[in-house]
């Protein structure tokens, strides 16, 4: 009987076989992250499609044909590529977009990590259908072994505002994945919100104005994605009234917000930056 892992939205993949059905799989990736992640499985051959997010790791991805961006998809690129599984991810990609695609790939992939520590269980699934299960259990050592620093170690509690976008300002809820990497090293994200599974509400809205718990804030982090902040953004900001005596600094968006390998650098980098605090 072949392995078989179970995905976010619950639907249970078997190991593809290459001998049984005759030919490798063609794998097309919506999500940044995991295309970097199928890659670290070694699984470079297999990869057909990425959108044009997916930038790492940088001189593998060029040779991988576009198929537009995570929300913006081109179908019929798609289609053309003939794949036989797609990966996607319930924050990034669109329902509606994947039910169109569902009539003719044959596995789709859901994921939806929402904490670090869920990285282990991507790494299973995608080592289990597409055989890579000794790669996929060597991330699981580095990830654990990264996991277990964070948990071995004290850091002050800090209350962090962490923004992703501007014009509107936009931050995050308590139950992201960003959020849950900022508590390994103690920064609690505020306001004290959650999301929900999905949707806008897990990215809300913010108003300097209208923000009593503000004041409770103690260091402000500007993401250089998805919105590209920089230092100017930063100073601008230092010199608002509204923010005076906030620590506000920038933080790198992928290191703390990609999941997949990623996280194993992510969660060393958070460690370096709250040591250094």
């Amino acid at each position: 009987m072949q392995p078989r892992a179970v995905d976010a939205a619950g639907v249970a993949h078997e190991t593809w076989d290459a001998h049984a059905s005759g030919a490798h799989a063609r794998i097309v990736s919506l999500v940044p992250s995991i295309t970097e992640l199928l890659f670290a499985l070694g699984l470079d051959r297999q990869i057909v499609g990425r959108t044009g997010f997916c930038v790492h790791p940088r001189e593998q991805v060029r040779q991988v044909r576009k198929v537009g961006g995570t929300k913006a998809v081109n179908v019929d690129a798609i289609r053309a590529l003939r794949p036989t599984h797609l990966i996607v991810n319930i924050d990034e990609n669109e329902r509606d977009t994947v039910e169109l695609l569902r009539a003719f790939v044959p596995h789709i992939v859901v994921t939806h990590p929402q904490t670090p520590q869920d990285n282990l269980s991507l790494y299973a699934l995608l080592g289990v259908i597409f055989n890579r299960e000794q790669e996929a259990q060597r991330l699981s050592e580095a990830l654990e072994a990264r996991l277990h620093e964070a948990a071995s170690r004290a850091f002050p509690k800090q209350n962090v505002l962490y923004l992703i976008w501007r014009e509107p300002w936009m931050t995050v809820a308590r139950d992201t994945y960003i959020a849950a990497m900022l508590r390994l090293v103690n920064w609690q994200t505020l306001p004290d919100v959650k999301g929900g599974a999905s949707g806008a509400a897990r990215y809300p809205r913010l108003d300097f104005d209208h923000a009593p718990w503000l004041e409770g804030v103690d260091r402000i982090l500007l993401s250089s994605e998805p919105y590209r902040f920089t230092q100017t953004h930063c100073d601008a900001l230092k010199r608002d009234p509204r923010l005076a005596g906030k620590r506000i600094e920038l933080i790198d968006g992928e290191l703390v917000s990609w999941y997949g390998v990623r996280a194993i650098d992510g969660i060393a980098y958070l460690l370096g930056r709250a040591a250094a605090s």
